[in-house]
């Protein structure tokens, strides 16, 4: 009689083959953490739409001889969410305490901006997730409501 040689791989190998794969991927995806990586990518989103809402600032400041955007209800010391809500806009962080948001539509009317930016995790129209502020020696600071990694805010 002749012997049957079987081939394949028997069941334990199967079952530690696929345990390595599991424990290499599982070592993969925390290496890449992509809570951090989108935490980052928002930061850097935030970051680049603030010194935008800067620059739109300064830029229609200086086209209207010191005149700052929606003058008549951005008291200066105050800090308030950029947004067109009425109401509840004082919720941004302990910054911004003014219930109203401060409108600057203005800034996309007169192209200073193509439009009003909006945080990528809770703007809206209505509350963009940024605020802004104007010292009395007329500095500007405009930041991010909430950031991934540690405070996002401008001055000029």
């Amino acid at each position: 009689m002749k012997k049957l040689k079987q081939k394949g791989f028997t069941l334990i190998e199967l079952i530690l083959v696929i345990a390595i794969i599991i424990i290499i991927a599982a070592a993969i995806f925390v290496a890449l953490n992509p809570a951090k990586r989108i935490g980052d990518a928002n930061d850097s989103q935030r970051w680049s739409e603030v010194n935008s809402i800067l620059g739109a600032i300064q830029q229609s400041i200086v086209d209207n001889s010191g005149t700052f955007p929606n003058q008549a209800t951005w008291a200066a010391t105050n800090y308030y969410q950029l947004g067109t809500d009425a109401a509840g806009c004082n919720n941004c962080t302990a910054q911004a305490t003014q219930a109203a948001c401060l409108n600057l539509t203005d800034l996309v009317t007169n192209n200073y901006l193509g439009s009003i930016p909006e945080d990528p995790t809770i703007g809206s129209s209505g509350k963009t997730g940024y605020y802004v502020q104007r010292a009395a020696g007329g500095i500007v600071t405009v930041g991010a409501c909430t950031a991934y990694s540690g405070a996002i805010s401008v001055q000029r």
